[in-house]
C-alpha cells in the first residue's frame, strides 16, 4: 500500500471508533502500532517515534498520506519537527497534512488565567500554560504552517465504550475533602472525536495553523456526577457490561454531596458555573465546521 487518505501513528483508544468511521466513509486508511499488532481487526504496521533518532528508516514503511493523525504525545523540543522532517525525506513527494492530537489540560495551572472574573470561560484562543512541554511541541507543530499543513486538536476528558466517567469517581473522589475541591468536568465521546478527525480530514484548508478546543459543549459537575453514581466502579455496572447502566448506587459520595451542599450553600445540582475554576468553549470547532456532537449528556 503505497498511499491512504488517512494514516494513524499510534493506534490506541481512539482507533477503535476512527476506523469504525473510516470504513464507513470509504476512507482508505493504515495504522501503526509500537508492535505491529492487531487493532479494531486490522493488521497494523510496526511504527515507534524516537524523537532522539534521526534514522529514516521505520519511516520507510509508511505508505504517503494526504491526512497523517499523530495520537501520541510528543513532549521533547524538537520532536515535532523531527518527525515531519523524516517524514519528507522518505516521502519527498508527499503533501501530507499533519493532526496532532492534545489535551486541554494545556489550560490547567496558568497564573495569568487566575486574575480574570469568574467563571473562567476559556476557548482555543485563551492563554495557556506556555510551560507546559505538550504545549510547546504543539506550539512547534504549528509554527510549520502554511509551509507543512498542520493542525492540533486539544482534547477534553475521553470517554465510551467500556471507559465511563462513573468509574473514575471513587478514584477523583475517594474522601469528602477531596470531592469538595473537585469542579467541573469537560468531555468528548471517542465517536465525536473520530467525526472531527475526519471532518479535520475532508477540509484542511479550514484547520491549518490552528489550535482547537474539544468538547461536548457540556460543563458537568463532579459533585452532580458523584451524586447520581456514587463510588461506582465496572464490577457494580450492569450484568450485560455497560457501565452506563448501573445496577445501582454505591458508596458514600452521595452521601457526602448532599452535606457539602448544605455546607456550601447549593439548593440544586449541578452548580453554577461561577463556582468552577474553568469552563470550558469549544463552539468554534464545531460552528467552522458545521457539526453537533452527538454524544452528549453521557449518552450510550
Amino acid at each position: 500500500m503505497n498511499y491512504v487518505e488517512l494514516l494513524i501513528l499510534g493506534a490506541g483508544w481512539t482507533s477503535d471508533f476512527l476506523i469504525s468511521l473510516l470504513l464507513q466513509n470509504d476512507i482508505t486508511f493504515a495504522a501503526t502500532t509500537r508492535d505491529g499488532r492487531d487493532r479494531s481487526g486490522y493488521k497494523t504496521l510496526k511504527f515507534e517515534f524516537d524523537p532522539d533518532s534521526e534514522d529514516p528508516s521505520p519511516y520507510r514503511i509508511l505508505p504517503d498520506a494526504q491526512t497523517v493523525l499523530i495520537t501520541f504525545p510528543i513532549y521533547k523540543s524538537g520532536g515535532s519537527k523531527t518527525l515531519t522532517s523524516l517524514w519528507k525525506e522518505t516521502h519527498t513527494e508527499s503533501k501530507a497534512a499533519f493532526i496532532q492530537l492534545g489535551s486541554t489540560g494545556i489550560w490547567n495551572g496558568d497564573r495569568t488565567l487566575k486574575s480574570q472574573q469568574r467563571p473562567i470561560w476559556l476557548d482555543r484562543h485563551s492563554k495557556f500554560n506556555a510551560a507546559n512541554d505538550r504545549a510547546r511541541a504543539e506550539e512547534e507543530l504549528l509554527g510549520l504552517s502554511p509551509t507543512v499543513p498542520t493542525t492540533v486538536l486539544d482534547l477534553s476528558g475521553l470517554w465510551g465504550g467500556q471507559r465511563h466517567p462513573r468509574n473514575w469517581v471513587q478514584r477523583v473522589a475517594p474522601s469528602k475533602e477531596a470531592l469538595a475541591h473537585k469542579g467541573s468536568i469537560h468531555l468528548i465521546h471517542g465517536v465525536d472525536v473520530a467525526r472531527a478527525i475526519i471532518a479535520v480530514h475532508s477540509n484542511f484548508a479550514a484547520a491549518s495553523g490552528e489550535r482547537w478546543l474539544l468538547t461536548d459543549c457540556r460543563v458537568y459537575d463532579w459533585w452532580d456526577l458523584a451524586s447520581a453514581w456514587g463510588g461506582s466502579s465496572p464490577a457494580n455496572s450492569s450484568p450485560a457490561g455497560n457501565p452506563s447502566e448501573p445496577s445501582g448506587i454505591v458508596g458514600p459520595q452521595p452521601a457526602w454531596v448532599r452535606e457539602l451542599m448544605k455546607e456550601s450553600g447549593i439548593h440544586a445540582l449541578p452548580r453554577p458555573h461561577s463556582t468552577f475554576d474553568r469552563a470550558l468553549d469549544s463552539r468554534e470547532f464545531w460552528d467552522t465546521f458545521e457539526l453537533s456532537p452527538s454524544k452528549t449528556l453521557l449518552s450510550a
